[in-house]
């Protein structure tokens, strides 16, 4: 009979070792969760996607590009190349302004000359020249 009554005492250590460790575990997780949420409001991203370009054929001509922030932060634009070739300021303009909120889309008009069958490859860079949207069309 005392042999039971020990083996019943040094269950419960063992039992208050596992719900410490469960509940150590629980509130791990919940911390981890909160600060993760937290965090994700300062990790912004500038990001413009570039849904459409259309081409007005001639010499001078224009190139329009549709574009959307897909990014967290307001984007601007810094400068516009194409073929690799930068455009001055008074080459490109804007529909709105050459910043794009959040989700937002906008329009850009580039004065270049457009020739039928070439291809032109537009590329869009930050104020840091980080490259944040290309798209390569065939006029």
């Amino acid at each position: 009979m005392r042999k039971l009554l020990k083996s019943r005492k040094a269950l419960s250590p063992v039992v208050a070792a596992i719900i410490l460790i469960a509940v150590t575990v629980a509130v791990s997780i919940a911390v981890a969760a909160w600060m993760g949420s937290l965090t994700i409001g300062y990790m912004e991203t500038s990001e413009l996607t570039i849904t459409d370009v259309d081409f007005n054929i001639g010499n001078p001509g224009s190139i329009v590009v549709h574009v959307t922030n897909s990014g967290t932060s307001s984007f601007t634009v810094k400068n516009i190349r194409v073929n690799g070739e930068i455009m001055d300021l008074a080459d490109w303009l804007s529909g709105s302004s050459d910043t794009v909120a959040p989700g937002a889309p906008e329009t850009f008009t580039i004065t270049h000359t457009v020739k039928a069958g070439s291809k032109y490859a537009v590329s869009l860079y930050d104020i840091d020249g980080t490259l944040v949207g290309a798209y390569i069309a065939t006029a």
